[in-house]
């Protein structure tokens, strides 16, 4: 009987560690999706909304109205009723006031709210003599300056007096060349360049 508790005993002792050992991970990948699908709100002036983004739509009492919707690659998204709204270009605040017009044609007083649960279609991509290149997906309006610590830093080799930026304007290709040296010595501001969604940034 001694002998069977201590096995019993052994066997919840090694659950526990087991778990232990699990439940770290997990909750680092719990914490990560929820930084991933931080919401930005109503109120926000900056971001704009894209193709690919994600959006809560709620409009209170209003559960026919209430959604979570994606922005279609031609930048619409549909709501019954009114249709078909153009989100892609307007801020989170600018849709609410465009579905708070439209609603009203059905609904006395709507309120709505507005909310990006997911910010997919601000990316730039970083490549070259960074640390972590990769596609970037921004919140927020990001320059030269703030991208290059969000890729992890310099390697030993890159040239900062040289970084490239390409970008798509109108179907044409445009391309800049910007001293990271100068921009943090304070020396040439102008070219802390803000990027734009689909910017390629190369650090040679």
């Amino acid at each position: 009987m001694k002998k069977l508790l201590n096995f019993g005993g052994m066997g919840i002792f090694l659950l526990l560690i087991i778990a232990n050992m699990a439940y770290p991970q997990a909750d680092k990948e719990i914490l990560s999706r929820k930084e991933a699908q931080v919401e930005i709100g109503t109120d926000n002036d900056q971001y704009v909304i894209g193709a690919e983004d994600i959006l809560s739509i709620h409009v209170w009492k209003e559960e026919a109205f209430t959604k979570i919707i994606p922005v279609r690659m031609d930048g619409k998204i549909s709501l019954p009723l009114v249709q078909e709204i153009k989100a892609a270009g307007l801020t989170p605040l600018q849709l609410k006031e465009v579905l708070t017009r439209r609603l009203k044609e059905f609904i006395e007083n709507p309120v709505v709210s507005v909310t990006v649960a997911e910010a997919n279609s601000y990316k730039v991509y970083v490549s070259g003599q960074v640390k972590t290149p990769g596609v970037y997906r921004l919140r927020s309006e990001t320059s030269v300056a703030q991208i290059i610590p969000m890729a992890g830093g310099f390697t030993d080799w890159a040239n900062q007096k040289k970084i490239l930026i390409i970008r798509n304007e109108n179907g044409r290709e445009k391309r800049m060349t910007v001293n990271y040296k100068k921009i943090m010595r304070g020396s040439d501001p102008d070219s802390n360049v803000i990027l734009k969604t689909g910017d390629t940034i190369i650090v040679p």
